[in-house]
């Protein structure tokens, strides 16, 4: 059987609907939980049941160097603007191997972004420029 060694985490790359920049430096994917909810019925003995209640998801943040591509930053002001219905897309997070295969994938549906921060400046500093976007998260599947 051969071996099948885990995947890196610095081999990704994102499809956002309609926007192509890309080279993220950072990708952090929030996580997946469904609260359990206690039940007991008069009938059932003295220990509560635990029945699945609502499922939430944690934001998707994204970290990229500054260059001068407007166009998460202006997905963001459409949202500001009210906008929100038009501006839900699927992101889709590709893990990549050491051969360049894509290999697991995960496809976060209805995003949209509900924080932007661009870093702070520095004249001292000699590090990248980083923009941060959040996204909001209403499902994740991991697809392959």
């Amino acid at each position: 059987m051969p071996r099948t060694d885990p995947l890196r985490n610095f081999r990704f790359r994102l499809e956002i609907d309609q926007i192509t920049q890309g080279f993220f430096s950072e990708v952090a994917i929030g996580e997946s939980t469904t609260e359990p909810i206690d039940y007991r019925e008069g009938t059932e003995p003295t220990h509560v049941r635990k029945l699945p209640g609502l499922t939430k998801y944690g934001n998707i943040t994204l970290k990229w160097g500054v260059t001068d591509s407007m166009e998460l930053y202006n997905w963001h002001k459409l949202v500001v603007a009210g906008k929100i219905q038009e501006q839900r897309k699927k992101v889709k997070i590709i893990v990549i191997d050491e051969a360049g295969a894509d290999k697991a994938s995960y496809v976060v549906t209805d995003a949209w972004p509900t924080k932007y921060d661009p870093s702070d400046l520095n004249g001292k500093g000699n590090e990248v420029f980083i923009e941060v976007l959040e996204l909001a998260n209403e499902g994740i599947e991991r697809t392959r």
